[in-house]
């Protein structure tokens, strides 16, 4: 049994060690607003603070009422942060300086509150689970009406939905205390203007406060506190491993099989849950005998299944070698309390042969409440029939089991002289365990019969007839028949459990090598393509998988058969299972007229696409043994569907970072180095206004130039990088002479070199390459401004050129500090420039950027270091051998 040697359950300590390092949550959870939930975690607050822990109001909304004021007053509030909104000024938690502050405790109001747009997190619960991540303990406050899964409920009977939710898993990992007051004191707080003010109060009595109203609500957060405290019970029992059924609260389980009548048992199950107000299940337990099945019992026990989702049950599929060991060892593992079976009519004789499952159930299930409701009688003779005429085995299994018979007999017959009949008798096991083994129990025990009538006709005297002279040698016939028979029932056994196996590691396999084939796909089209490609294959039915489209609505992202046809029930059974992320249409309970059953796939509370199903039959597109791996598959992809989503935003947001970035850097290059030029234009326009004399005239024109040059060479750096980020360069490649190119360059940044020497060592008989003359012009030209900006004055500035091994390098070197080893690469990139080198002083820091684009664009490489021969930098544009033109001819010009 699972409950006589408990072990700690992996998932549950998975979750206790996921907790480790982080913050504890503790929620206030009132009925309604007014019962005191503010003044309770400020008072808690306080009192922690009195006893040294260190505590801070992160958020806290009074609404004017003076008591929660008062205990304000004195406790450590960390300022709100201004959000501007549409005109006005909004001011919401400062999640960066509470964990800037890195309290010990956090008093966090209003866990359901939305934030102002452009906050880091869209709702405060968000902010509530940084704050938890990062190890600090928060106390906060939420009504019932703002748990998610009761919001429905709430607003059917108040009339009031309210749009700000708080998803269920993050009341399950919380400390609940539930703050309350009885309606009739809530409502004389309302009417004494305590909760809202008087003309608001006079609305919200006639309407949400009504006293039927607040007791609902009130049983609502008893109820749903409770629930949390018996799973946290629950999953803390088990990660120590501790048995039992630690009935803190009441857990019902339904047994149901393929009989009719079961449908009945879930609706009694249900009304019992309902009475017990306890989360029930409905089980079904797979064993050996459910390959037996015909199409109408798998029918019958999907519709089964299919009404118990509806009437709001878990529904739980689990393989096990008996019903009575699968029923009792989930009953272990989920501690529950109650359990209903049904009791069919069976004959005196059937139970004889094969035990009542309700009898012991009862013995084997203490501590258990077992209620047996009858159902109707044995299945349909037409159904008992086939699956009886299936059970007694195949005429090929007999045929070979007679074979193998006779030939243990001619064996026995051929060793006879040299075995007594005690060793003959051993023989004659093998055909039976064989028989047992691959054709089942039946097979097995006509084996043992025709092994002990062939035992007893040919080897026991009299030889040749069935009757035995010898009585010591009819106990022989009947202990080989009596071992026959044990060992085809163990053999059988061990069959069925060997199948069993097999068809759990079947299932398992196949999870893996869904998961193995989606794990190295990138694409979210072909993630989808395998998807359904998979599931067509595993469960021969057509696929269609839908995602949500820009436009709105529901888009086909993938399918198995472009001639699919989705009619307008169809899309509109689609369409709700991606809103409300419930299973729809064909087989389920909205919708079934579709011809398509659609299952959402869902990571967290986002439904991510849905994917439809459909028989090519017409019938149910999964067999209800079959849906557990069809669930498995789904969350699979769900979870790759998710990873690729993700893996998308990633890339956009880190595409936002560099842009942002980038325009952080051009501002203030901008700000910075384009001021300077500004400043001396402005300054000879000033003195030229004033009049000056003609020598200073002319230089202060030369002044203006040579800076307007400077300020031009900026912009088209500018427009270049811009260029190059939107993709949009378009060469024009032809054979370039690289002397004419540099002479070209050298005479147009003139006024870059001013000072310095300028020495071209470009051979005259280097080959033409082909390159983009513009292009390269100003690589050239940026290369150049680049040397003379930082050479140290009056050295000389060398462009040289060589061809070796192939391969063609233009550099252009300086002498100055040159570059720090081992950065060399970093000058290439936008807005850098190397602090502690000649690179750290004046310019955008677009110029080498550009020069690597446009050398890339061309295919050249361009590399930048310290020059071998002495100090300084060199900068070298590397023409590889397909750019070089080695033979020359009128169509290559």
């Amino acid at each position: 049994m699972a409950g006589d040697d408990p072990r700690p359950d992996p998932d549950a300590l998975l979750r206790a060690a996921a907790q480790e390092g982080r913050g504890r949550l503790k929620i206030f959870l009132g009925a309604a607003p007014g019962v005191g939930k503010t003044f309770e975690m400020l008072s808690e607050g306080a009192a922690r603070r009195r006893d040294g822990v260190d505590v801070v109001v992160a958020v806290v909304e009074t609404h004017g009422r003076v008591e929660t004021e008062a205990l304000v007053r004195g406790q450590e509030v960390v300022p709100r942060r201004a959000v501007p909104y549409e005109g006005r000024t909004l001011y919401e938690m400062d999640i960066d300086a509470v964990l800037a502050r890195g309290p010990r405790l956090a008093l966090v109001d209003e866990l359901a509150h939305t934030n102002a747009p452009g906050s880091r997190h869209p709702k405060r619960y968000q902010d509530v689970e940084e704050l938890l991540a990062a190890g600090i303990d928060v106390y906060t406050t939420v009504n019932i009406q703002h748990v998610e899964s009761l919001n429905d409920v709430v607003a059917s009977f108040t009339r009031v939905r309210v749009r700000e939710t708080v998803p269920d898993r993050i009341l399950e990992a919380a400390e609940i205390e539930v703050v309350d007051i009885p309606p009739d004191e809530l409502i004389e707080r309302l009417k004494a203007g305590k909760v809202y003010l008087p003309q608001e109060a006079t609305r919200a009595l006639a309407h949400f406060f009504s006293k039927s109203n607040l007791s609902a609500l009130r049983e609502l957060a008893l109820r749903r506190a409770a629930q949390a405290v018996d799973a946290q019970m629950l999953d803390h029992v088990r990660s120590l491993g501790v048995g039992g059924t630690w009935a803190g609260g009441e857990r019902l389980v339904v047994a149901v099989s393929e009989l009719p009548g079961a449908d009945e048992l879930v609706r009694a199950a249900k009304r019992a849950a309902d009475a017990l107000h306890a989360p029930w299940t409905a089980l079904f337990i797979d064993t050996p005998r459910t390959a037996q099945f015909g199409e109408a019992q798998h029918r019958r026990l999907a519709a089964t299944m299919t009404l118990a989702t509806q009437l709001g049950a878990a529904v739980a599929t689990v393989p096990a070698p008996t019903v009575v060991e699968g029923i009792r060892d989930f009953l272990a593992d989920a501690r529950a309390t109650q359990l209903v079976v049904g009791k069919s009519k069976r004959s005196r004789w059937f139970e004889l042969r094969h035990g009542s499952v309700v009898d012991q159930l009862v013995r084997e299930t203490p501590g258990v409440t077992v209620h047996v409701l009858p159902v109707e009688g044995e299945p349909p003779r037409r159904e008992r029939a086939a699956r009886t005429g299936g059970a007694w085995g195949s005429p090929v299994g007999y045929a070979v089991t007679l074979g193998g018979v006779a030939l243990v007999t001619l064996l026995a017959s051929a060793l006879f002289h040299v075995l007594n009949l005690g060793n003959v008798a051993l023989l004659y096991l093998l055909p039976v365990m064989a028989a047992a083994s691959l054709y089942g129990l039946r097979t097995g025990l006509f084996a043992g019969l025709a092994s002990s009538l062939a035992y007893n006709f040919f080897f026991l005297p009299p030889v040749g007839t069935l009757s035995v002279s010898n009585p010591e040698n009819v106990v022989s016939i009947f202990v080989l028949l009596g071992v026959a028979i044990a060992t085809s029932q163990l053999t059988s056994r061990v069959r069925g459990q060997a199948d069993l196996a097999a068809a759990s590691a079947r299932a398992n396999a196949t999870l893996a090598g869904f998961l193995h084939r989606l794990g190295g796909i990138n694409d979210p089209a072909e993630a989808g393509r395998v998807i359904c490609d998979d599931i067509r294959r595993l469960f021969d039915v057509q696929v269609v998988l839908l995602t949500s489209a820009s436009g709105g609505g529901l888009a086909v992202a993938a399918a198995t058969n472009a001639d699919y046809s989705l009619e307008t029930m169809d899309m509109a059974a689609a369409n709700w299972a991606f809103d409300t992320g419930a299973p729809a249409g064909k087989g389920s309970a909205t919708l079934a007229a579709s011809e398509w059953l659609f299952q959402p796939l869902k990571a967290g509370e986002r439904t991510l696409a849905v994917i439809g199903l459909a028989s090519d039959s017409g019938g149910e597109p999964v067999r209800a043994d079959r849906l557990p791996l069809l669930t498995g598959l789904i969350d699979q992809a769900a979870l790759v569907l998710e990873r690729l989503r993700l893996e998308v935003e990633i890339r956009d947001v880190d595409a936002v970072r560099t842009r942002d970035r980038l325009r952080a850097a051009l501002l203030s290059s901008v700000s910075h180095d384009l001021r300077t030029p500004l400043t001396a234009v402005m300054a000879a326009a000033a003195q030229l206004r004033q009049g000056v004399a003609r020598e200073e005239s002319a230089e202060l024109v030369a002044t203006i130039e040579g800076e307007a040059a400077r300020l031009n060479r900026f912009v088209a750096n500018l427009l270049d990088m811009a260029r190059v980020e939107a993709g949009a360069l378009k060469l024009r490649v032809e054979p370039v002479d690289l002397g004419d190119a540099v002479t070209g360059a050298a005479h147009d940044a003139r006024r870059a070199l001013e000072g310095h020497e300028v020495r071209l060592d470009v051979p005259p008989d280097l080959p033409l390459v082909r390159a983009d003359p513009q292009l390269l012009h100003h690589c050239l030209l940026n290369l150049l401004d680049n040397a003379g900006r930082y050479a140290d004055p009056g050295t000389a500035i060398v462009i040289e050129g060589r061809h070796r091994y192939g391969v063609l390098r233009l550099a252009v070197l300086d002498h100055g500090p040159g570059l720090p080893p081992g950065r060399e690469s970093e000058v290439f990139e936008t807005f850098r420039r190397l602090e502690g080198s000649d690179r750290a002083v004046g310019g955008t820091g677009l110029g080498l950027a550009i020069v690597k684009a446009f050398a890339e664009a061309m295919g050249m490489d361009v590399e930048a270091g310290n020059r071998n021969d002495g100090t300084g930098a060199a900068f070298a544009l590397v023409f590889p051998h397909p750019l070089i033109v080695s033979d020359v001819t009128p169509e290559g010009l």
